[in-house]
C-alpha cells in the first residue's frame, strides 16, 4: 500500500506539519521506523543549536596547510601528512572538476 501525506505536531512548538508520502519513502528506504517528532523548522533549529560552539558543539578544528599546487596559505579540517597533497578550496575545486 503506497504511503500517504500524513499531518504531525511538533513536540517543540506545537505546531502542525505534513509528513509527505516522499518523505515517508525515504525513511522506509533508509530502514527509520519512528517517524519525525518535530517539523522541519525545529529540526534545522536544533542542528544548528547542536553544533554551535556556545551550545556544547565543538568549535570545528582547522589545521594551517599549504596548497600543492598554488602554493597558497589556506586552513583545512584535517591534519595535513606530507605524503598526501593538500589543496586551497579553488585549486581542490578544479582537481575534482577533472576527476
Amino acid at each position: 500500500m503506497a504511503p500517504i501525506d500524513k499531518t504531525l505536531i511538533c513536540r517543540d512548538c506545537n505546531k502542525q506539519f505534513v509528513f509527505t508520502a516522499g518523505e515517508q519513502e525515504f525513511y522506509q528506504q533508509k530502514g527509520l521506523q519512528n517517524e519525525p517528532r518535530r517539523c522541519p523548522e525545529c529540526r534545522s533549529a536544533r542542528r544548528r543549536s547542536a553544533s554551535a560552539p556556545d551550545r556544547g558543539g565543538a568549535p570545528r578544528q582547522l589545521y594551517p596547510a599549504v596548497c600543492a599546487t598554488c602554493g597558497a596559505a589556506t586552513q583545512v579540517p584535517f591534519e595535513p601528512r606530507q605524503e598526501r597533497p593538500v589543496y586551497c578550496s579553488d585549486c581542490f575545486a578544479r582537481q575534482r572538476d577533472r576527476g
